[in-house]
């Protein structure tokens, strides 16, 4: 019920840009650009926790690009899906190593999206997993530009966590350390092949990241890479930074 009324809310208040004030549109185009207007690129967490998939990111944490990652998960604005998933796509092509795709048709592969889930008080209080909506949308925008994709829903909560806002890189860790495991209807939601990709909203220390990657390798799933919409930027000396880099040859990123 709270998610049918958060559908029917987010099309008929009225629309204002949320990331500016600008009136008669959900997300302008100089928001727009701050979102996706610019080439996904790798991101470390600092420190890189060992066993960390290459992650790549469509945007920084702060702005306009917060306020729509914040609009979307915690206050209903569901119609942002379609562009931060947008966003999410540019990423998730670069973490899957996968062109332009031409000529594809259907959308069964080759690319299998993974959505970190939110924990099930979040899903509870906010009446929908954002990470699996924002999922979706990825997969409907990369299946239109003509690169295969699916969404697999596989990961699932085997306890409750913590909050971690306000948890530094150790405690984040400690926190999702074993909280994750296949779900009991995983089976049928893997295709024959194709390269695994995590999705999340956002990164901060890597470490839901992390955890979700070492039950897809548990379970005999290599993970490609792990794609997000945006990174934290560094705040001040005790908060978990993030740089930006151009892409190594070598192995720099601990995998």
């Amino acid at each position: 019920m709270r998610g049918w009324l958060r559908e029917i809310t987010g099309l008929v208040l009225p629309a204002e840009c949320v990331g500016c004030g600008a009136a008669h549109t959900l997300l302008c185009a100089d928001c727009r650009a701050e979102l996706a207007g610019r080439p996904a690129w790798r991101a470390w967490p600092d420190p890189v926790p060992e066993g960390l998939p290459p992650v790549y990111t469509a945007a920084w944490y702060t702005g306009p690009v917060r306020q729509a990652l914040l609009a979307h998960k915690e206050r209903g604005a569901l119609t942002l899906a379609e562009p931060l998933g947008g966003a999410l796509a540019g990423a998730v092509r670069r973490a899957g190593g996968t062109g332009a795709g031409r000529g594809a048709r259907g959308c069964e592969g080759p690319l299998v999206l993974v959505p970190v889930p939110s924990a099930r008080s979040a899903v509870a209080r906010r009446g929908q997993d954002a990470g699996r909506r924002l999922a979706r949308a990825a997969a409907r925008t990369l299946c239109r530009g003509g690169v295969p994709a699916r969404v697999a829903p596989v990961l699932a909560h085997r306890r409750a966590v913590a909050d971690q806002a306000g948890l530094d890189a150790r405690q984040r860790r400690a926190n999702v350390a074993g909280a994750l495991s296949m779900s009991r209807n995983a089976g049928r939601h893997w295709p024959g092949s194709g390269a695994v990709v995590l999705v999340d909203d956002l990164m901060t220390t890597g470490s839901s990241l992390l955890e979700a990657a070492r039950t897809l390798r548990a379970a005999g799933r290599p993970v490609a890479g792990a794609a997000v919409v945006a990174v934290t930027p560094r705040e001040g000396p005790a908060a978990p930074g993030f740089r930006r880099q151009p892409e190594l040859t070598g192995n720099r990123h601990r995998s």
